[in-house]
């Protein structure tokens, strides 16, 4: 397969061009042929004119590639080469919604032919990709695993916003259905990572390490949560905390914070799904996700106590939220708590403005019904510093004084500020 597609004999495929197909699509189009596959017509015709609908990629990016972007199922039956990078999100009820992998797997399954190969890199609970993807795959097709077509997974680990560690400078895990496959799928892969490649035992092996990456992580921040939650009731300093601990060698420095996005929010519930599923329900895993989804309401919680303290009324009160995308430095708004602080926020009939540089104001007010402010104005009675964007670490204590009234609360949940000017009333978490 590799040297086919290096001679561009044959075509490789991604099904999925959001913020983790879209960079593998274009870094593999710079040696071969690529169908950069998404069922949104919209999203197609925003990259066929150089525009990264994630807006992580410049139009750059996209100049002297070897790409055709289609929402046609007749152009992905070009291809050979199939890697599959759809979200894997939760529903309502924090349960996996395999829908978007299915669909992927029933339009490769459609065109599947002999020979070809199908890589999974969307997250999922182990056993998935064998047992919930490749029954579509056999089924469509008519074609057996083996001696028909090959098998893979190879997790993402793409960070939106981070521009030190590009696609080809993370080390990257790949696993096959046998010996073949595998070599086969770690050759590809190799073409475009510099960082290396891990050959992991099994597919399940592969998935189950990708799933533990972000549970590990969701931990970790749980842990500092229920620790900031605790010394904010003793008066200590959370930050100053960590920086002490940060002395021995083998402290981890991880740091509280509202935990949403679309990895570390979600991925626990996978591994949760998959477990209960077997029945085992599990301790610590649930209940550090209790702790980081209960972060939105006890933060509203502590602004309110702030205003009291203040003498201001909670009714009365106008506060300015800065940042409701998921992380700094990236216009994705999904599973973001920053929308959920703001909705326990108007629980307390509080004026709540938000505003942010990165997000879309129709994306989201059509997914949270909550409207972006176009400016920043004056008077609040709390500003309150939800994302670390960088525009954000520029400000100074001149400058929200200029837009804050009597007695200012500032909120700084990335902590991004020291030595804030008396006269405001600053709390970090």
């Amino acid at each position: 397969m590799y040297p086919s597609l290096l001679r561009k004999e044959k075509t490789l495929a991604v099904i999925g061009l959001g913020y983790v197909g879209l960079p593998i699509a274009l870094e593999f189009a710079r040696d071969f042929r690529v169908i950069g596959y998404d069922i949104d017509a919209v999203r197609i015709a925003m990259m066929q004119r150089g525009e990264d609908p994630s807006r992580e990629l410049g139009p750059e990016e996209f100049t002297g590639r070897d790409i055709h972007f289609s929402s046609q199922l007749e152009d992905l039956a070009q291809a050979h080469f199939f890697i599959v990078a759809v979200p894997t999100d939760i529903d309502e009820h924090k349960v996996p919604n395999l829908n978007p992998l299915k669909k992927a797997s029933t339009d490769i399954g459609s065109v599947l032919k002999k020979g070809d190969y199908v890589v999974y890199e969307s997250t999922v609970y182990p056993g998935c990709t064998e047992e919930d993807c490749l029954p579509i795959l056999e089924k469509l097709s008519g074609l057996k695993m083996g001696p028909d077509f090959k098998l893979g997974y190879s997790p993402e680990r793409i960070n939106p916003g981070d521009k030190t560690k590009p696609l080809t400078q993370i080390l990257k895990i790949v696993s096959g259905s046998d010996a073949e496959a595998l070599e086969e799928i770690a050759k590809i892969y190799r073409h475009i990572i510099e960082a290396g490649i891990y050959c992991a035992s099994t597919i399940k092996v592969a998935e189950a390490a990708k799933v533990i990456e972000n549970t590990q992580r969701d931990l970790n921040i749980s842990l500092m949560n229920e620790l900031a939650m605790i010394f904010d009731l003793m008066g200590i300093d959370t930050q100053e905390v960590i920086k002490a601990a940060g002395t021995k060698w083998n402290f981890l420095k991880f740091y509280p914070g509202l935990v949403g996005g679309h990895c570390i929010g979600v991925d626990p519930y996978y591994l949760l799904h998959k477990s209960v599923e077997l029945g085992y329900e599990p301790q610590v895993i649930l209940s550090g996700r209790r702790v980081n989804d209960g972060m939105p309401a006890w933060v509203a919680k502590k602004a309110v106590q702030l205003l009291l303290k203040k003498g201001k009324s909670p009714h009365l009160a106008k506060v300015l939220i800065l940042g409701i995308t998921f992380k700094e430095n990236v216009s994705d708004i999904r599973n973001s708590k920053v929308a959920a602080m703001v909705n326990e926020l108007q629980d307390f009939s509080i004026n709540v403005q938000i505003a942010d540089c990165h997000a879309n104001p129709n994306e989201v007010a059509k997914e949270y019904n909550l409207r972006l402010s176009d400016n920043i104005s004056t008077g609040y009675d709390a500003v309150v510093v939800a994302i670390g964007h960088d525009e954000y670490r520029k400000y100074d204590s001149a400058f929200f004084k200029s837009i804050m009234g009597e007695n200012p609360i500032l909120m700084d949940l990335k902590a991004l500020y020291e030595d804030v000017e008396e006269g405001i009333e600053y709390w970090r978490l």
